[in-house]
């Protein structure tokens, strides 16, 4: 079970709120949030309701303000739970949408995709184990995109704007 505790204010300032589950509304709980604190487990929070717009991957620790978790504003209105999970890994990409074109399965970190797929452009995939991140960005960097085990058609599936996937590795690693 995981704990996070939310707050209006920087340096865990304001009024909080705290959360041990996935919420896909958190509005009426607080305005903003500008720092929190991760007790236990590890979370996604999302920019908006219904756990889209800009995502966030946050781990164990305190977050006095919204640039220590990379947030572009201190808006967030829904977070998911990660789940703690021990088994293997494996994901399969695409180049283009619909499972098309050239494909690849991974089951480890990818901290470089186009050094190893040679393209940039993950039209869809398929996580058939584990809890994975992409970012848009080498070196894990840029926005991220949770995606839990099932299948993602187009890039759109998994909350991107765009099919550029500079990275990615597996989380829920305990």
């Amino acid at each position: 079970m995981g704990k996070t505790i939310f707050y209006e204010d920087r340096n865990f300032g304001g009024r909080s709120y705290e959360c041990s589950a996935d919420c896909a509304d958190l509005h009426s709980y607080f305005s903003r949030c500008n720092s929190l604190r991760v007790e236990s487990g590890n979370w996604m929070l999302y920019e908006h309701t219904n756990y889209k717009g800009h995502q966030y991957y946050l781990r164990r620790g305190e977050y006095p303000d919204y640039q220590r978790w990379m947030g572009y504003n201190d808006s967030i209105r829904s977070c998911r739970m990660i789940p703690e999970y021990r088994g293997t890994f494996r994901i399969r990409l695409y180049e283009k949408s619909d499972f098309g074109g050239q494909m690849m399965d991974f089951t480890d970190d990818c901290p470089n995709v186009y050094d190893r797929f040679h393209f940039n452009d993950i039209d869809s995939c398929n996580v058939f184990e584990g809890h994975w991140i992409f970012y848009e960005e080498p070196n894990y960097r840029g926005r991220q995109y949770y995606l839990r085990p099932g299948e993602y058609k187009r890039y759109s599936d998994w909350g991107a704007m765009s099919p550029r996937i500079g990275s990615f590795r597996r989380i829920g690693i305990f």
